[in-house]
């Protein structure tokens, strides 16, 4: 990858302001733009996790309709095109259709900072996926124009999630006290950091 710091100012292209709509991964899986059409694979990946997501996902309550599901994915894809929100579904790069996970880049903790928010298909947990889609989201959050930091949220006690900022890196930079939402949570969130390289 070339930086703006690598050739001259004059000639340096611009920050993108979205990051891109594919993302390839190790181990032939990628990330891929959500749509409106993939809302019936959600809307069975979902239903096929609740207990798995159940007790760190405060949505994960109940089973969603396919209305329900369709909803979300439309209002996701304006997001998209606001620049808000960036959400992504994780598949095997020979199979599209399938989802076994989903990421999500979401610009919700003020200014210079954008979010990372994931969860994997419990038959596909323990193969790094969730570290490696994070990693190529961290790297494509730090080529926006406007994103200084990138920042993963998770509770105390969920071990797994908070694995991931750990091994790419990330700071821990604060434990904040919050009403837990979902069965599992304490309530202890961990924020973790990586900053934009200065320079």
């Amino acid at each position: 990858m070339t930086h703006a710091t690598d050739v001259p100012a004059s000639t340096a292209p611009p920050a993108p302001t979205r990051p891109p709509e594919w993302l390839d991964l190790p181990d032939g899986f990628a990330l891929r733009r959500r749509t409106v059409a993939d809302a019936p694979e959600i809307n069975d990946a979902v239903i096929r996790n609740l207990e798995h997501l159940r007790p760190w996902m405060p949505w994960a309550s109940a089973a969603p309709s396919l209305a329900h599901s369709t909803e979300m994915t439309r209002v996701g894809s304006e997001l998209w095109e606001q620049g808000s929100d960036f959400l992504y579904v994780l598949v095997a790069a020979e199979r599209p259709e399938r989802i076994v996970g989903m990421f999500g880049l979401h610009r919700r903790i003020g200014p210079g900072g954008i979010e990372i928010g994931y969860w994997i298909d419990q038959e596909h947990t323990g193969r790094s996926l969730a570290t490696n889609g994070s990693a190529a989201l961290t790297g494509a959050a730090l080529d926006l124009a406007d994103v200084e930091r990138v920042e993963i949220h998770c509770d105390e006690a969920n071990a797994a999630s908070a694995a991931v900022p750990r091994k790419l890196g990330y700071r821990l930079d604060r434990i904040v006290e919050v009403p837990g939402e979902a069965p599992a949570e304490t309530g202890r969130k961990l924020i973790w950091i990586q900053q934009r390289p200065a320079g």
